[in-house]
């Protein structure tokens, strides 16, 4: 996200061996480069997560067990699929 396009913020993802894929900002007089088929990727893959979160049983977690709760994403990832 455009959002997160500080210096301190690439260069704490470069140390941790991470190639930032952020777009820079409209203000930034020399743009960084990103790859922009990645970057149309991880939104499809937010997307998901934000539609999960329309499931209330996973965005309160309300399983206590791990599988139960995996289980339930699968679920509702079918349902999402499928729709």
């Amino acid at each position: 996200d455009r959002g997160y396009d500080s210096a301190w913020f690439r260069e704490a993802l470069a140390s941790r061996g991470i190639n930032p894929c952020i777009p820079s900002s409209r203000s930034r007089k020399q743009p960084f480069l990103y790859d922009k088929s990645l970057y149309r990727q991880r939104h499809k893959v937010e997307n998901l997560f934000a539609k999960l979160k329309d499931w209330r049983r996973i965005a309160t977690r309300y399983d206590r067990c791990a599988h139960t709760f995996f289980s339930a994403i699968c679920i509702a990832a079918v349902v999402i699929f499928w729709l």
